[in-house]
């Protein structure tokens, strides 16, 4: 009996014979265009990838990483209940979200004395878990609570696992303003370290938050590159102050966004590591683990279709832990439509307690460690940040760089570059761009109002203050969901959705992937589409348009029919009274004469769908419907 190992009855596989056989699939198409992907940042990532030696890599300390969960309800009582039953249900870990705060999302706990934290934090055993600020431009006066309410139930601060997140950096970035000059705002600062050390403080006071330039569009080397000079910042200002450089590092923590890129959101992480030890190797320190915090990333959630940002925040979640979050914070997936109720919140959590408890994602220190992808990427990665790094500290460091507008204008080429993709659905939105439900049932958020604006900035006062443009703050959905509030402005105030009629020409099995293609694109745009079976007969088409109602149509088949009736087809739709015409495809060889014949604009991959769904709504809603004939 032959008991030869099967592997060895196959030639070995490598990358050569790959190639070859790729070409064979491609016939002479372009590798680099149809199997190259590149990040917003242009970082090259290729379709395949070998085993890696590992590269030495800071992980976590041992252990799982924190179950973070958002306290933000502006009532106390509320919110004491929202912390009390997140940390019944496996929370160890919570974000004290305050109202103001860019990260409060509009609301947030509106504690202003210790009384009332300490009442938002009833029966919270604060020693046992951890706990971070998310306080915005009032990050002072939240740390000062903070001491105030250790004081005030006589346990040291010492006991608590602190990241008070303390940021003006950001604040700045967010608002556009600092409220004082950086040279009187950094002494405050130091002497708030101080104060705290002294009250016996052993945590994180300063968070080197990258929330504000995600959400601006930048990318991912930019992000690392803007969270770097930030945390160089504040260890400056430390030392500057008589601080030691071996403790003030230990005083600054990080906070990414992680999106439902796996692949990229576990590199940057990784990458976020190595730089900082880069950091410490050059102030002369031996590397410590790095407290680095991850939420899941606010451009991404989408207002339609929420149910999908289950999936996004919880693939953003696996990323953020495989990549070595210490804790994450999980958006609840009805964020971006009001303040969560128990539902969203519990969902929320328990992704991570099924990520960490049932598929132990969190057993094994560096996942990625030896994966050719994910090594070759961290590398990219923090290469690219530690570029763009040097070029903020060359403009004279991040308050400078934002002062001067430098930074501000690197990322907006990247926003345009995203949005661009975005329109053309080069970057597709599940629910938004893609397959979207026009049908969707509303789902709940609290009945609670928005909490008031807090202040611009209250990190100083008096006298001249740095100021910025401050950094826009977008989801990657808006451009859709604009569109569909439109249409659904029109149901409400005719009962009936723009519509399209779709001109099907030939048998079903001719027309039907354009009719499917065309019908989710207008759906997109919130416009319904009138289907049939088919025409073969371009004055029965038209007399078809006309009994629709509908205002705008659009031609869908194959080229080859397109090429015998498309022409005609058109010219009766117009002579029907349709306001817009539309072909699904591009043929190239009747662009011109299906111009001239009335078709305004063809609906193909890679069009910019947001333009012309924007031109469809509009004409649909200002077009008088075509009448039929008598």
């Amino acid at each position: 009996m032959d008991d030869t190992p099967l592997a060895d009855l196959f030639e070995p596989a490598d990358r050569a014979r790959w190639l070859g056989l790729v070409e064979g699939v491609l016939k002479g198409a372009d590798f680099e265009k149809r199997l190259v992907s590149r990040t917003s940042d242009g970082l090259r990532i290729e379709p395949l990838y070998g085993a890696a030696e590992p590269a030495a890599q800071p992980v976590r300390q041992p252990g799982p990483w924190r179950i973070a969960q958002r306290v933000d309800h502006p009532d106390g009582a509320a919110a004491n209940a929202q912390a009390l039953t997140d940390l019944e249900g496996g929370a160890d870990a919570l974000v004290l979200a305050f109202a103001g705060a860019p990260g409060a999302r509009g609301y947030g706990l509106t504690a202003t004395r210790v009384e009332d934290l300490d009442a938002v934090l009833k029966g919270v055993m604060l020693p046992l878990i951890a706990l971070r600020l998310d306080a915005g431009a009032k990050g002072l006066e939240a740390a000062a609570l903070v001491k105030a309410l250790a004081a005030r139930r006589g346990e040291d601060l010492s006991a608590y696992d602190l990241d008070l997140a303390i940021d003006p950096v950001g604040s700045l970035a967010a608002t556009g303003s600092l409220g004082a000059v950086w040279s009187d705002v950094a002494p405050r600062l130091a002497a708030t370290v101080s104060d705290l050390e002294a009250a016996g403080f052993r945590g994180r006071a300063f968070m080197a938050d990258g929330r504000p330039y995600h959400e601006a569009g930048a990318g991912e080397a930019a992000e690392l590159a803007a969270v770097l000079a930030t945390a160089v910042t504040y260890l400056r200002a430390l030392e500057a102050a008589g601080h030691d450089l071996a403790t003030a590092r230990e005083r600054i923590g990080v906070l990414l966004a992680a999106d439902a890129d796996e692949f990229v959101t576990v590199s940057k992480f990784r990458a976020m590591r190595r730089l900082w030890a880069r950091i410490e190797q050059a102030c002369g320190l031996d590397p410590k683990p790095l407290r680095l915090h991850a939420e899941t990333a606010w451009r991404m959630m989408a207002r339609r279709d929420p149910f999908v940002n289950i999936l996004r925040t919880g693939m953003a979640a696996a990323a953020a832990g495989m990549g070595g979050a210490d804790a994450v914070a999980v958006l609840p997936y009805t964020q971006a439509l009001g303040l969560p109720d128990a539902f969203a919140r519990r969902v929320g959590r328990n992704s991570q307690i099924v990520l960490i408890e049932e598929s132990h994602l969190a057993r094994v220190s560096d996942p990625a460690a030896g994966a050719g992808g994910f090594e070759t990427l961290t590398a990219q990665l923090a290469e690219a940040a530690w570029e763009a790094f040097q070029t903020i500290e060359a403009e004279g460091g991040i308050v400078a760089s934002l002062s001067l507008g430098k930074l501000q204008r690197r990322i907006e080429l990247t926003r345009e570059a995203r949005a661009k993709a975005v329109a053309t659905r080069r970057e597709p939105l599940t629910g938004a761009s893609e397959f979207p439900n026009l049908a969707e049932k509303p789902v709940t958020v609290l009945d609670v109002a928005p909490a008031p604006a807090g202040p611009t900035s209250n990190f100083g006062s008096g006298g001249s203050a740095v100021a910025c443009d401050a950094l826009p703050s977008h989801r990657l959905a808006e451009p859709y969901e604009a569109l569909r509030d439109a249409s659904d402005a029109y149901l409400a105030k005719t009962g009936r959705r723009p519509a399209v009629f779709l001109a099907n020409l030939g048998p079903v099995a001719a027309f039907n992937a354009r009719s499917t293609f065309a019908a989710n694109a207008f759906a997109a745009g919130g416009i319904e589409t009138l289907s049939n079976e088919g025409f073969t007969d371009a004055e029965a088409l038209a007399a078809a348009f006309a009994a629709s109602g509908a205002a705008l149509a659009c031609i869908c088949s194959t080229d080859a029919i397109y090429a015998e009736h498309a022409v005609a087809a058109a010219e009766a739709l117009v002579r029907a009274g349709a306001g817009t015409i539309y072909l699904a495809g591009r043929p190239a060889d009747l662009v011109e004469p299906l111009k001239a014949a009335g078709v305004h604009a063809f609906l193909h991959v890679g069009c910019d769908l947001v333009a012309l769904l924007n031109g469809a709504l509009r004409s649909a809603m200002h077009t008088p419907a075509p009448q039929p004939a008598r």
